[in-house]
């Protein structure tokens, strides 16, 4: 009897491990769009970074995102499980954070806001901001991730959904900041090759060498629109009206159908971060005057 109940509870632990697997597997392919934005994101947040800070950069940003998994998948199962409401006007505010966050930073490109930095050196300021930058914004990605995560397990049991979360949220942190760091070595690993004596290597260095600067400033335009595109998605879909008006204008078929809901979607993260950004503006020059 006490062999028949192990070989049971054996069973039973296989069977949750493959449920478990094949619900991660479908969470990933879920959130794999929000994960090439969160890699384009925290590429784009490292750039600029001196090539001695930028494997320290992104292991500060990494440990932040572990620390953000943390807090968001219990919380994310504990609001599911006792205030579900809550989920979605969550979400929002973090999206119109995201559109915020974009609309503030092409005002300080194009206007050339002033750094109000004051009492630290420039270059340990600039790091300390992007370094909070990155985890601040990974905190909005990560959040969206783990509830579209939880969407595919909310009809499995609780230690399922435990599982899929946690495995979600270690496999995005491992991957898209592992990424990134390659990302940023990209010109080291050239220089290295350069030095070689080998003809293939010398050209491969070149050519990474060439390839790093253009695809970091890719990364950063990316990095921005996704910002919008992942936020403006965010609130239209928290807003019936908004979402059906683009699908109804999208139509069922075409070039329409496939290119309108992201540029819709972008074009509300646009709007709904430049509204944030004047509210925010006008905020802080009445508390300034009082």
């Amino acid at each position: 009897m006490a062999g028949a109940s192990l070989l049971a509870l054996i069973d039973d632990i296989a069977s949750i491990l493959d449920d478990v697997a094949a619900m991660t597997k479908v969470a990933a392919k879920k959130t794999a769009g929000v994960l090439g934005d969160d890699l384009a994101l925290n590429a784009q947040q490292v750039s600029g970074v001196n090539a001695d800070r930028e494997l320290p950069v992104v292991w500060a940003v990494a440990v932040g995102s572990l620390k953000n998994k943390a807090i968001l998948v219990p919380a994310a199962l504990a609001i599911s499980a006792f205030v579900p409401a809550l989920v979605t006007p969550l979400l929002m505010i973090g999206g119109l954070y995201l559109c915020f966050e974009g609309v503030e930073k092409l005002a300080h490109k194009f206007l050339h806001k002033a750094d109000e930095t004051v009492g630290k050196p420039e270059e340990e300021s600039t790091e300390a901001d992007k370094i909070q930058g990155a985890i601040r914004t990974d905190f909005v990605l990560s959040a969206e991730i783990i509830v579209i995560a939880l969407g595919t397990v909310a009809d499995k049991p609780f230690m399922t959904q435990v599982a899929v979360l946690a495995g979600i949220g270690a496999l995005m942190t491992v991957g898209v900041y592992g990424l990134v760091a390659g990302i940023v070595k990209l010109d080291d690993a050239g220089l290295y090759l350069v030095g070689k004596t080998n003809t293939f290597a010398r050209a491969l260095g070149r050519g990474l060498l060439l390839a790093a600067p253009r695809l970091m400033k890719t990364l950063a335009v990316v990095g921005t629109a996704a910002m919008f595109l992942v936020g403006g998605s965010i609130l239209s879909h928290g807003l019936p009206a908004v979402h059906h008006t683009i699908e109804a204008l999208a139509g069922d078929s075409g070039v329409l159908h496939i290119l309108l809901p992201p540029l819709g979607d972008m074009l509300v993260g646009i709007v709904a971060g430049a509204l944030a950004l004047s509210v925010f503006e006008a905020g802080r020059k009445l508390l300034k005057r009082s």
